[in-house]
């Protein structure tokens, strides 16, 4: 799971910054070769899933849409590719209360925070239950222009867990 997140992130890293969120399927490569054997030149069947992109998700709430989705028999996973905003450690005091904030305000006040680090997320997860995250940090690396890259599966466990619940039956 974390090569293929690290796959999608790579996909999305090659179309630059600043895109909206994105979706993928997470299908037998084996199984999309037989659907549709034209793609034989551009899969590897050595690969056992094959990432796919999905439409575009909506303006607004992430998690709203997010609910929404149910996937068919042969999506056997799913991931979700978002820029973020990371904050230095003890600098949820320097925010408004999140109690009393929309989410938006919240937003705004990460994205003007002196400290913080643009980053790129990759949450992709199996009905069965594995996981794996990648974050691409913009401009973290030893040399400005370069990105650092941090791969954990406890990134993101609110994401991870609501990627596992369109997964659902």
């Amino acid at each position: 799971m974390a090569a293929l997140a690290r796959e999608i992130e790579e996909f999305m890293a090659a179309g630059g910054w600043d895109q909206p969120p994105q979706l993928f399927a997470l299908v037998p490569t084996a199984a999309l070769l037989d659907e549709q054997p034209e793609l034989a030149g551009q899969l590897d069947r050595a690969n056992p899933l094959t990432p796919v992109a999905q439409e575009a998700l909506p303006e607004g709430d992430l998690a709203e849409a997010l609910g929404r989705i149910a996937w068919p028999d042969l999506v056997i996973g799913c991931a979700l590719a978002q820029e973020i905003i990371v904050l230095p450690p003890g600098s949820e005091s320097e925010l408004p209360d999140v109690a009393e904030a929309d989410a938006e305000s919240l937003r705004r006040a990460a994205a003007d925070h002196p400290q913080r680090t643009e980053a790129r997320l990759v949450a992709a997860v199996v009905r069965d239950g594995e996981g794996a995250c990648v974050m691409r940090l913009r401009g973290a690396g030893t040399d400005e222009t370069m990105d650092e890259i941090v791969e954990s599966p406890d990134l993101a466990p609110n994401l991870v867990e609501a990627l596992k619940a369109t997964l659902l039956p």
